[in-house]
């Protein structure tokens, strides 16, 4: 799927919030996207795998509702088997390479970032790698330079140079669900020591399933916390592999996504379609 099909299905998924009280037929919601019904539901099926229809019945808060209530037994599962049994990625083992400390004196001064743009299911993504692992991975609407501004003001001191070839290959592994691959996928974290445990936390989550800030915060044991820890979980460098999507607010409400509300619905339900 190219960037602009996703855009189309983004202002769809816009389109079901704003009008999800009026139930919109399937005939309303194609017109929207301005494609007749049997392009609009190919389009969609060939994303997400699931009938616009579904689609709404899994973007209910209802739904979301049910996944977040199923949240302590998902943590406590996950911290009782082990980072490495259960950070999975679909078919990906995630681990974890955090920053030195001598690095972080020497603001990244040793490191070369290779970095390309590439799509996705959910549009343009810019990809930054180090020799240690994927650093980077933000969305956005379309290549510019203002987004590699926001990856150099990260790892300030870094050298960095372009590879397209790489980057692509990253999200074609990150979003292809290889199961012939089970190589450890690495990433590359540049935090502090609260922010590399709320990284750690999200990676204990299961694809399609939902937490609130509350029992992350609960699960890095700083329970009176919860506003540093949502700051924390907003600031993760490498969107989607380290899912900060699966978090939610304990009300059901979705809360922030530093790459929209849109596209952090269109993520949860793609991935409860994938689990599903």
């Amino acid at each position: 799927m190219n960037a602009n099909d996703y855009q189309t299905i983004e202002r769809s998924i816009e389109f079901i919030e704003n009008h999800f009280s009026e139930q919109p037929s399937l005939k309303e919601i194609a017109a929207h996207a301005g494609l007749s019904e049997y392009h609009f539901q190919r389009l969609f099926k060939r994303w997400a795998g699931i009938s616009p229809k579904r689609f709404v019945q899994y973007a209910t808060a209802q739904y979301t509702g049910a996944l977040l209530r199923e949240d302590n037994s998902i943590l406590e599962a996950s911290m009782e088997g082990g980072l490495s049994s259960t950070s999975r990625l679909h078919d990906l083992f995630v681990n974890i390479y955090a920053m030195t400390p001598e690095e972080y004196r020497q603001q990244a001064r040793s490191l070369t970032i290779h970095y390309g743009w590439s799509t996705s299911p959910f549009g343009h993504c810019l990809v930054g790698m180090t020799d240690r692992g994927v650093c980077w991975l933000s969305f956005h609407e379309r290549p510019d330079a203002s987004a590699l501004d926001e990856l150099k003001s990260q790892w300030r001191g870094a050298k960095l140079s372009e590879d397209s070839i790489r980057a692509k290959e990253v999200v074609k592994k990150v979003f292809g669900n290889k199961q012939d691959d089970t190589a450890p996928f690495m990433i590359h974290l540049k935090g502090t020591n609260l922010q590399i445990q709320v990284w750690e936390a999200l990676l204990r989550i299961p694809p399609g399933k939902l937490v609130s800030y509350t029992n992350i915060a609960k699960t890095v044991d700083r329970s009176n916390a919860v506003r540093a820890i949502a700051s924390a979980v907003g600031r993760n460098p490498v969107s989607y592999i380290v899912p900060c999507h699966r978090v939610i607010r304990r009300t059901g409400l979705l809360g922030g996504y530093r790459w929209g509300l849109a596209r952090k619905k269109a993520i949860l339900v793609w991935e409860v379609a994938q689990t599903n």
